[in-house]
C-alpha cells in the first residue's frame, strides 16, 4: 500500500467509522453470535498473495461487526463505559504513525514530556493534593498505564518493596552465611505480609496478591455503611491480623465501588492507620491505593471535589482514575499518580546496557520503564493531550454532569413507579443499582430475586439496551449507569419505558 493507496483507504475507513457512529443506534447492543463463529468464515490459513483493500474493507461489516458488542451504543448500561471520541481516535492515528517502544525519554523525548505534562493536568484538573504533581514537594507525578489492574498490580509491587526495605536489613551478594539468614528472614516475613481491600473492591487487588504469591484479606462492608470502609472495620481488620501474625502492608481503598459506585472513608482510613504505625508515616506504614477508576473522572467537577473531599488523599501513597472509561478517552488510558517516584523507581528499575544514554544516566529525565511492568510504551499522552484541548476542562464537566443528570432522572422515574421497583442504591456517579419491588407482602428474597432476574433476561433480550447485575447480601439486584457519551434523554425514557412494560409483564405472570 503505497502513499496515494493509503490516502483512500483511510478516506474511505473514516467515512465508514462516521457511519457506524451516525448509525449506531439501529444496531441491537450485544451481539447474538454462536461462540466459534468466525472461525466458520475465514480461511484456514493467511492468504499467499496480498487483497485489495476494498475487500478487507468489506469483511468489517460482514464478517466482524456481527461479533461486537457496541460499547458506544446508547443503549450501552451495563458494566462501566468503554469511552470514545473523534478527538481520541485522532490521536490513536498519530499513535500509530509515530510508532515506537519509547521506554527511555531518548527513544523520544516528546512521547515521555507530553506524558508528564498532560498527567499534570489531569491532577490539577481533578483536584488532586500537589505531591502528586511532578512539580510537587514529593517529586511525585503521573504516569499511564494500561489499566486500573495494572495500576494496582504496580501499587502493590512498590508497597512490598518499600515495606521489606523499611523493615529488614537488606542480604549483600554473594551471600556470606550471616546474610543467608537474613534472606531467610526476608521470606519468612514475606509469607506474614497481607494485603487489605474489601468485599467490594475490585477483582484486580485480589489479583494483584495472587501474582505476587502474598496473603489477601477482604475486609466485609456493610448497606448501613452505604457498602463503604469504615474506620471501625479497618481498625478490626488491623486488630485481627495482628492477633493472627500477620503484617499488612498495603490497602485498596475505593473511590467509586464497582457493584455500587460507593465511596469508602477516607478520613476514616487514615485515623485508623495513624495508630498502626508509629510514628505515622514512619517505617512499615501501609500503603494506601486509592481506586478511582470510573468514578475519579467526576473529579472534574468541583462539586465532587468537595463532596468526595479529596484533598485528603494526599495523605495516602498512590491514585488511579481510567480516562478510557468515563472522560472521553478511547482504552488504554488508565493515570496512575503516585507521591514519591522514588517508590516506583526503587522496585522496578531493572538496568540493562543498552538502555544507557546521557540523559538518563545523568538523571536528567524521567525514564517511565522504571514507573511500569512493561518496558515498551506508547504514545498514550497524544489522545488526552488532543481530548483536553479538544473539550476544555468545561466541556468536561458539562458532560460529566450530564451523565449523573440522566442518572437521578432514571432514578426518579423507578421511585415515581413504587409499585415495581425498589432502588437498592444510589444514583450514585450515573449508576443506579434497583430490583423488582414486592409482589406481593411476605414476598421471600428467593421469590424477588427470581422475578428480578426474569426482568432482567427479559430486558437484554430485546437487544435495545443492555444491563449487568450484581448481588448486594443475597439479593439480586440489576445495574444500570447512564455515562456512555452517545445516551441522551431520549434513550433513557426508552429504557424506562421498556423496564416498565416488561416489569408489568413480569408481575403478572
Amino acid at each position: 500500500m503505497d502513499s496515494q493507496a493509503f490516502r483512500e483507504a483511510a478516506t474511505a475507513t473514516i467515512d465508514e467509522i462516521i457511519t457506524y457512529f451516525d448509525t449506531l443506534n439501529t444496531r441491537n447492543v450485544v451481539s447474538s453470535v454462536e461462540p466459534g463463529y468466525l472461525r466458520k468464515l475465514l480461511p484456514s490459513e493467511a492468504p499467499q498473495e496480498g487483497e485489495p483493500w476494498a475487500d478487507i474493507q468489506k469483511d468489517v461489516e460482514a464478517k466482524i461487526m456481527p461479533g461486537i458488542t457496541h460499547w458506544s451504543h446508547p443503549g450501552f448500561h451495563a458494566f462501566f463505559p468503554c469511552a470514545t471520541s473523534y478527538p481520541s481516535i485522532l490521536g490513536e492515528l498519530y499513535s500509530s504513525a509515530l510508532s515506537g517502544a519509547c521506554f527511555n525519554w531518548i527513544c523520544s523525548p516528546a512521547v515521555t514530556e507530553l506524558e508528564t505534562i498532560v498527567l499534570d493536568w489531569l491532577a490539577k484538573t481533578l483536584g488532586l493534593p500537589p505531591c502528586f504533581l511532578s512539580t510537587g514537594p514529593t517529586r511525585g507525578g503521573g504516569v499511564i498505564q494500561g489499566s486500573a489492574s495494572e495500576a494496582i498490580l504496580t501499587a502493590m509491587v512498590a508497597a512490598r518493596d518499600k515495606y521489606l526495605r523499611e523493615t529488614t536489613v537488606p542480604a549483600a551478594s554473594p551471600l556470606t552465611e550471616e546474610e543467608q539468614e537474613r534472606e531467610d528472614a526476608i521470606m519468612i516475613k514475606r509469607s506474614r505480609m497481607v494485603a487489605l481491600a474489601t468485599t467490594r473492591t475490585h477483582s484486580s487487588a485480589r489479583k494483584a496478591a495472587l501474582i505476587l504469591g502474598v496473603r489477601f484479606r477482604a475486609i466485609r462492608v456493610r448497606e448501613e455503611d452505604g457498602y463503604a470502609l469504615t474506620k471501625d472495620g479497618l481498625a478490626a481488620a488491623l486488630a485481627e491480623c495482628k492477633a493472627q501474625g500477620l503484617e499488612p502492608f498495603f490497602l485498596a481503598a475505593t473511590l467509586g465501588t464497582t457493584d455500587v459506585c460507593s465511596v469508602d472513608d477516607f478520613a476514616g482510613i487514615s485515623e485508623a492507620l495513624q495508630g498502626w504505625c508509629a510514628p505515622p508515616g514512619g517505617p512499615g506504614e501501609v500503603w494506601v491505593h486509592v481506586d478511582a477508576a470510573y468514578a475519579g473522572a467526576a473529579l472534574v467537577c468541583p462539586e465532587v471535589q468537595a463532596a468526595t473531599r479529596i484533598g485528603l488523599v494526599g495523605r495516602f501513597h498512590s491514585f488511579d482514575m481510567n480516562m478510557h472509561k468515563w472522560l472521553l478517552v478511547n482504552f488504554d488510558a488508565s493515570c496512575f499518580f503516585v507521591r514519591d517516584r522514588e517508590w516506583l523507581v526503587q522496585a522496578l528499575s531493572v538496568n540493562q546496557a543498552v538502555y544507557g544514554n546521557k540523559a538518563s544516566d545523568g538523571g536528567l529525565v524521567t525514564d517511565y520503564r522504571e514507573w511500569q511492568i512493561p518496558l515498551g510504551r506508547r504514545f498514550r499522552s497524544l489522545k488526552i493531550w488532543f481530548v483536553l484541548r479538544s473539550y476544555g476542562v468545561k466541556g468536561l464537566q458539562e458532560y460529566i454532569r450530564r451523565s449523573i443528570s440522566m442518572g437521578e432522572a432514571f432514578a426518579d422515574a423507578l421511585k415515581a413507579r413504587s409499585d415495581l421497583f425498589e432502588i437498592v442504591t444510589g444514583p450514585s456517579f450515573a449508576l443506579t443499582v434497583f430490583r423488582l419491588a414486592a409482589k406481593e407482602e411476605g414476598a421471600s428474597l428467593e421469590e424477588r430475586n427470581a422475578l428480578t432476574r426474569a426482568l432482567y433476561a427479559k430486558v437484554n433480550a430485546t437487544g435495545k439496551m443492555w444491563l449487568t447485575s450484581t448481588e448486594l447480601d443475597g439479593r439480586f439486584a440489576i445495574r444500570l449507569m447512564t455515562a456512555v457519551r452517545t445516551t441522551e434523554k431520549e434513550h433513557i425514557d426508552m429504557a424506562v419505558k421498556t423496564l416498565v412494560e416488561v416489569a408489568e409483564d413480569v408481575m403478572k405472570g
